[in-house]
């Protein structure tokens, strides 16, 4: 019998993990509320924010990671080591930074929050480190795994405690504590193979900053998707909660077909497009885009007609959001599916500072429509659309120059 693909595996590891976030997100609204799930909706945005963030450390270790050579000996990988470092620093960063953004991001609970979110991204380093480690050398299964147990492990810990309590803190240690238990639940079984035969083709100094560069890029992309309700929430003073919460619930429902997809595969298409960076380049590139664009299109009119009907009985009658705004949810999750595919082909060519301007300028541009002289729903429609186009025009501009010289070249 022939084995799955390595594409097979991570699709079906996804699709696990998106009914796992779709029965998150529509099992806690529905038990305690809509006003009261705002609260936990900030919290589970503001740690996928840097969950998407953190991301950054996956694709350069990704990038970075081969196999160990016969002639090397077998010496700690080190990923390894710079990802346990990192952890630390990142949980002491999150702590220290709090009393500067704790108030305005969770003005309910405060402090309250901040271990948990803390412990999220600590543990999320690790997952990344991990995870990157996998990918450079194609371990399909684990990463699998990896996927797919966090996901389940989340849903029910999230969904246990939303059965007994509406209490946010504690619904907050439910959705971060689920990372860090994947680890110690699948590394006896992923030791073997990655303990002494992987290696990374930069040191510790290059890495850093190759990470810095990929994390500040990544930020920006947690602020287009992940993020995005965290900015609503800060552009939301005054608004009524349930109708700030229905924006939450229709942007992550609404644009995660997509987006959770194209994201998922981030690591799996560098690899392919470094692969492909001589021939056949072109041809990937632009089947994946035009596939993301036709699916985008049939998805927003489908989106436009019953988009409505769908979150009434979902949320019930406090939902009310006409069914443009889901075409335009639905148009926007393409653009950044189209600016991730963009950015991973960036990325494989190592081109850094490409790939995180393109991210740094997208976010920009989204946050700078939060401050237009508009009402909330004009303005997140703007930043929607606004933002992810502008980072496309920079990674599309770059592409078409060294992909059209390396074409040439080859002439």
């Amino acid at each position: 019998m022939k084995r799955p693909s390595g594409l097979t595996l991570i699709l079906g590891a996804t699709g696990i993990a998106a009914v796992c976030g779709y029965l998150v997100i529509w099992f806690v609204p529905v038990q305690i509320g809509l006003a009261a799930y705002k609260p936990f909706g900030l919290f589970w945005a503001a740690m996928y924010l840097l969950v998407s963030a953190l991301s950054g450390v996956q694709q350069e270790v990704t990038r970075a990671t081969v196999p160990r050579s016969p002639s090397r000996a077998a010496t700690a990988n080190p990923a390894r080591n710079f990802g346990v470092a990192l952890a630390g620093v990142v949980f002491v960063i999150v702590v220290a930074s709090s009393p500067l953004w704790v108030d305005a991001v969770f003005p309910g609970e405060g402090f309250a929050l901040v271990p948990p979110l803390a412990v999220a991204a600590a543990s999320y380093v690790l997952v990344a480190t991990l995870a990157g480690t996998l990918y450079g050398i194609s371990g399909w299964v684990p990463l699998a795994l990896m996927v797919a147990v966090d996901a389940l492990l989340r849903l029910v810990a999230v969904v246990a405690v939303a059965a007994v309590t509406s209490d946010t803190v504690t619904l907050a240690w439910a959705a971060a504590t689920p990372f860090l238990l994947t680890i110690v639940l699948l590394w006896p079984a992923v030791r073997r193979g990655v303990v002494g035969r992987t290696w990374v083709d930069v040191g510790y100094r290059a890495l850093s900053w190759n990470v810095t560069r990929t994390v500040a890029a990544s930020a920006s992309m947690g602020l287009l998707v992940s993020g995005f309700p965290v900015l609503i929430g800060l552009a939301s003073a005054g608004e009524q909660a349930a109708f700030v919460a229905s924006l939450f619930l229709a942007i992550m429902i609404t644009r995660a077909p997509v987006i959770v997809l194209v994201m998922s595969l981030q690591s799996y298409l560098v690899v392919r497009f470094r692969d492909r960076r001589k021939e056949g380049f072109w041809r990937q590139f632009l089947l994946i885009q035009a596939a993301i664009a036709g699916g985008g299109v049939v998805l927003a009119v489908v989106a436009a007609f019953i988009g409505p009907a769908v979150f009434e009985w979902l949320y019930g009658s406090e939902f009310d959001l006409d069914g443009w705004f889901y075409a335009v949810l639905v148009v926007s999750s393409a653009l950044v599916g189209a600016l991730v595919v963009s950015a991973a082909a960036v990325l494989a060519d190592s081109q850094h500072l490409v790939y995180s301007l393109g991210w740094l300028i997208a976010a920009a541009v989204t946050l700078g429509c939060f401050l237009l002289p508009a009402d909330l729903l004009t303005r997140t429609v703007v930043a929607l659309i606004a933002g992810p186009v502008a980072g496309l025009v920079v990674h599309g501009s770059h592409l078409l120059v060294r992909h059209g010289r390396v074409r040439q070249a080859a002439t």
